[in-house]
């Protein structure tokens, strides 16, 4: 009886912490997303004075607006793409093949991170300078490539590390091509995985600001680089937070989706869980 009620007893500091925890991460959004509704907040008032949708009309009838959202999701899509092509193989070779200098060339892969972004943001442009790449599309292309390599390439190593390879030899032991063994048992092992570090690439691609801004602006201009534009240019609260709201949209209905396909044992797997 006396274990039960230990057993039942309130854990008063766990909750203590989430709702502090909580209270942290939920409060900005709270506040960004009243400012977003608010048409007159004046201080010292703690509630607006008057809620309406007048910066969400002033803000949806510009045509920048509208083309900024198509350009942020042509370049997600595309970086996304192209890193697929590119990092998924890799990730399988590095995952699987003994070569010399593998060790070393996986972490050049991931070194980048190490340096500070800005910084190596620079460098790329003298670069891309030289190349005729700045204010061009397929330059902001490149320089969001560079980063996608964490997600695209350190998760699927880990996910195709993960693999049963008792079932893969079983497998091949009854005579199956190597094609039909990773069609039938590797990738519906690391898929999920795989997913989740696609997924996760698709939403970092479209919020990244500084190399947009950076290699893109003016000619090329995504959501997060024009909500830049605004804040400087009109020093009006409302409009930052309506544009943090369209932008906040695609990343809620992307972890819906990896919700959905996704689960926490798949994904701990591909991180040796």
């Amino acid at each position: 009886m006396a274990a039960t009620l230990i057993h039942r007893k309130i854990d008063w500091t766990g909750i203590a912490f989430a709702a502090v925890l909580t209270l942290v991460i939920v409060f900005p959004l709270l506040v960004v997303g009243t400012w977003a509704f608010t048409n007159v907040w004046r201080y010292p008032s703690v509630i607006p004075q008057e809620f309406g949708l007048r910066f969400w009309n002033q803000t949806l009838a510009r045509a920048d607006v509208w083309s900024s959202i198509s350009m942020s999701l042509t370049l997600a899509f595309t970086v996304t793409a192209l890193s697929a092509a590119i990092c998924l193989p890799a990730a399988y070779a590095f995952a699987r093949l003994d070569f010399p200098g593998r060790n070393l060339l996986f972490f050049s892969f991931l070194a980048g991170h190490a340096f500070p972004k800005f910084g190596l943001l620079v460098a790329i442009a003298g670069i891309f300078l030289q190349l005729n790449l700045i204010g061009t599309f397929w330059g902001v292309v490149l320089i969001q490539l560079v980063g996608t390599l964490l997600f695209m390439i350190w998760i699927p190593v880990a996910a195709f590390q993960s693999v049963d390879r008792r079932m893969e030899e079983a497998a091949r032991d009854v005579g199956a091509s190597p094609f039909r063994v990773f069609w039938s048992i590797t990738l519906p092992q690391a898929g999920p995985t795989i997913a989740a570090a696609i997924l996760l690439s698709f939403v970092g691609t479209f919020y990244e600001t500084e190399g947009a801004w950076l290699i893109g602006a003016p000619q090329v201009r995504t959501l997060p680089v024009l909500m830049i534009s605004f804040i400087n240019n009109q020093p009006v609260i409302q409009y930052g937070a309506v544009l943090s709201v369209l932008l906040w949209v695609p990343s809620f209905i992307a972890l819906l989706f990896a919700r959905r396909v996704v689960n926490s044992g798949s994904f701990a797997r591909g991180f040796g869980g």
